[in-house]
């Protein structure tokens, strides 16, 4: 079975998260955008070993620290996917810009396509390109748990904004509508800020995507 620590991390509180099976103790993390101390820590508090680094898309506050944790752990990048590029190209200049300390790129050892698989330990997730607030942007989904990871592109009560480079306001609704909703109303999704949801509680009363 997945279990999950929701660990809040940059000025932007963004939900790092660890993720791991719980028969083998093997883990992932997903989307260290920084505060490394305190994502160790959570690695530490539970006991598991990391096996690879997960990240939903190229934003700053959800993969800035992402080429230091590889290089510390020493264990492989997988996603986003590769439209999404360019934004990892600008790492550096993204963390000039927001004050963050300097930043490495990197260039994932997977890029990830829809349809895609990656393990964690034991469970296999499976791999969505959701497009909208990023072009490349992916979201992780287990179906035994049922439980998603879904970066930006949908929050409780919201989505995710769509006035970056290359976001676009109806490919991200299209993303929600067709490639998120239909896996369930029963899915609890961890956004990449704020509460939890489900998907059934945001498709009827989410007001950018009820109906």
């Amino acid at each position: 079975m997945l279990r999950y620590r929701i660990v809040p991390v940059t000025a932007f509180e963004q939900n790092c998260t660890l993720l791991w099976c719980d028969v083998t103790r093997r883990a992932a993390i997903v989307d260290p955008g920084g505060d490394l101390p305190r994502i160790l820590a959570a690695v530490e508090r539970e006991a598991v070993t990391p096996e690879r680094i997960l990240v939903t898309h190229g934003h700053i506050d959800h993969a800035g620290a992402t080429a230091e944790l590889a290089r510390e752990l020493g264990v492989p990048v997988e996603g986003p996917q590769e439209e999404d590029r360019f934004w990892i190209d600008a790492m550096p200049q993204q963390g000039a810009m927001f004050g963050f300390p300097p930043l490495s790129p990197f260039v994932p050892d997977r890029w990830l396509h829809d349809g895609d698989t990656v393990r964690v330990g034991g469970v296999t997730l499976e791999v969505a390109h959701c497009p909208g607030h990023t072009p490349g942007h992916v979201v992780f989904f287990d179906p035994v748990s049922r439980l998603a990871l879904v970066g930006d592109v949908l929050f409780a009560g919201s989505v995710g904004r769509t006035d970056f480079p290359r976001g676009d306001y109806d490919t991200l609704i299209r993303s929600i509508r067709t490639r998120l909703f239909p896996l369930g109303d029963d899915v609890q999704f961890i956004p990449g800020h704020g509460p939890m949801s489900s998907f059934g509680e945001e498709r009827r009363t989410n007001p950018f995507v009820r109906g």
